[in-house]
């Protein structure tokens, strides 16, 4: 019994892995590939700022707000990735100049604006007819079907994050500790603010056909949040984050791919995994100690 279930798990190991290298050969995995290095890296880089600046349910509203933008596209009978992202771009750019302009908190005009949001992507979505593929795919995510024109804009929004937070990473750490003693120092903190949330909303729009409308703040935020629990440097922190990002979306393809899985929710349960796996590893050591 124990030989017949030790050849069997060998027979599956060798299995998977004649897949595997079958799927590598294929373009829409390679493409696949490339893109989930290039997203893990900016989401690393922007979730970094993200954690740290406690813009988490920002990310999340403007994500699942983009519904509307979906909507439209599929309407309109239009790409719905050309309707995210000027959507999503303006989306974000609005409610960070509604945050600053009443008396609400943050998060009392984060829920309102997305409620209304989702209840106008919701009626739209409704309005739509026949086949909704689409816009299923939009929502729940699907890597393994991005193209060379995501891929292009994937990597535009990529340099053009890591240009602008990179050569002021300075002013970008200051601002993110003490948004006041950066304000005094001279740095145009709202310019910076405004720049920060118009490349955060471009990131969610490029990272929602890989992970979908649904889960694309996890996709910001996990990464992140592992490398923080075990980094106390911000360099360290910042390395980290876009290590844990990029592979944990490669693995999480590669099990999509195997298994048959749906690609987005395969890379934020390997992230989840690992984040609780790091958790208690951080947890034991520190009991130890």
């Amino acid at each position: 019994m124990y030989f017949s279930d030790d050849c069997l798990l060998s027979w599956l190991a060798v299995t998977n892995g004649n897949d595997l290298v079958t799927l590598l050969e294929f373009p829409f995995m390679q493409r696949a590939i490339a893109g989930a290095v290039l997203m893990g890296i900016l989401g690393g880089v922007l979730g970094s700022f993200v954690t740290l600046r406690s813009l988490s349910f920002f990310s999340h509203a403007v994500g699942h707000a983009a519904l509307v933008g979906v909507a439209l596209g599929v309407l309109l009978q239009l790409n719905p990735t050309w309707m995210l992202l000027p959507f999503t771009l303006v989306f974000g750019v609005v409610v960070l100049y509604l945050i600053d302009k009443t008396d609400l908190g943050s998060d009392s005009v984060l829920s309102i604006v997305l409620s209304g949001a989702l209840a106008i992507g919701v009626i739209l979505t409704s309005l739509i007819q026949g086949y909704r593929g689409n816009l299923m795919s939009v929502l729940f995510g699907d890597i393994l079907a991005i193209n060379t024109t995501d891929l292009i804009l994937t990597l535009l929004v990529l340099v053009l994050s890591s240009i602008f937070l990179l050569s002021s990473l300075r002013q970008q750490i200051l601002l993110t500790l003490n948004p006041a003693v950066a304000q005094i120092q001279g740095i145009p903190v709202q310019l910076y603010r405004y720049a920060f949330v118009v490349l955060l909303s471009l990131a969610v729009a490029v990272a929602i056909k890989a992970v979908g409308v649904l889960l694309v703040n996890a996709f910001l935020v996990i990464p992140a949040s592992i490398a923080k629990l075990i980094s106390h440097n911000f360099s360290r922190f910042l390395v980290m984050s876009v290590i844990f990002g990029s592979t944990t979306s490669i693995a999480g393809i590669i099990i999509s791919g195997l298994f048959n899985f749906a690609s987005g929710p395969s890379i934020v349960l390997v992230q989840f995994i690992v984040f609780v796996a790091v958790f208690s590893w951080v947890k034991l050591t520190m009991k130890a100690a």
